[in-house]
């Protein structure tokens, strides 16, 4: 065999090499059930990641799960996270409307623990599957589902850390403060105008007294719906897209899982 030809085999070789260790990106739907209602999450996951994963879950905003959410869990997978988004409102409910979002998350405020046992519903199933590491667990929202993560918390689930991303923050009590065991970041629009100052300053209060393990980060300019590029860009209809806070939020929430992934 002359020198060209071995060069050639070397060459294809290491193509091959190369092209078995690229990632594997595993994406699909996935059906379970809460409270003998049928769910249907979607999952996102790196294949060729022989160790068991950190699993996130995350929660949708009040239109459900959609293309917004699925791109998140595919960003986390990119990360080498193990990613499952939930569903709130069931199989086949995806509010087309405002007003029907409205009326489909307005179901889940007026109940927190219905939306909880929603919420806890996705997060059991994430853990059944074999490529998450249940000792390393996490969950984000946005909007709605930003105001879920904090219920999550509320309800004393043993996760390592919760991330909402321009969420409500209603204050629900001392008792449901006392319940948190869990890291909570939150990663504020500074001009939300759906946040009024008196429940913001109710909420740093409550989490304050009760000494939970908590980032709150503002960002200027910002108002609802700040990581959503289909918000559009007129801060004056109260949502709108804010490149800025959309990149520095989203390097925040790395940081935190970082931190809280190697304890």
């Amino acid at each position: 065999m002359n020198y060209s030809l071995k060069m050639t085999f070397a060459l294809i070789l290491i193509l091959i090499t190369n092209m078995n260790s690229r990632s594997e990106m595993i994406t699909k739907d996935i059906e379970y059930t809460s409270g003998g209602e049928t769910m249907q999450g979607y999952i996102a996951y790196d294949n060729s990641i022989s160790a068991k994963m950190p699993g996130v879950i995350v929660i949708h905003q009040w239109k459900g799960l959609g293309d917004y959410e699925k791109m998140r869990a595919k960003q986390l997978a990119e990360l080498g996270y193990f990613a499952m988004a939930v569903d709130i409102y069931g199989k086949g409910i995806r509010p087309a409307s405002s007003e029907e979002a409205s009326k489909q998350a307005g179901k889940f405020y007026a109940d927190k623990n219905l939306y909880r046992e929603r919420i806890r519903s996705g997060l059991d199933e994430m853990l059944k599957q074999s490529q998450v590491d249940p000792s390393k667990t996490a969950a984000i929202g946005y909007c709605f589902g930003g105001s879920g993560v904090i219920e999550l918390a509320r309800s004393g689930a043993e996760v390592d850390g919760v991330v909402s991303f321009h969420g409500g923050l209603r204050p629900a009590g001392a008792e449901d403060a006392s319940n948190i065991k869990t890291s909570v970041m939150v990663l504020h629009g500074a001009d939300d105008p759906y946040i009024s100052a008196e429940d913001k300053a109710a909420f740093l209060k409550e989490m304050a007294e009760a000494k939970v393990d908590m980032v709150f980060t503002e960002y200027s300019g910002a108002v609802h719906s700040f990581t959503d590029k289909n918000a559009g860009d007129d801060n004056s209809k109260g949502a709108a897209y804010n490149e800025n806070a959309d990149k520095r939020s989203w390097v925040a929430m790395k940081k935190f899982f970082e931190e809280i992934f190697s304890k």
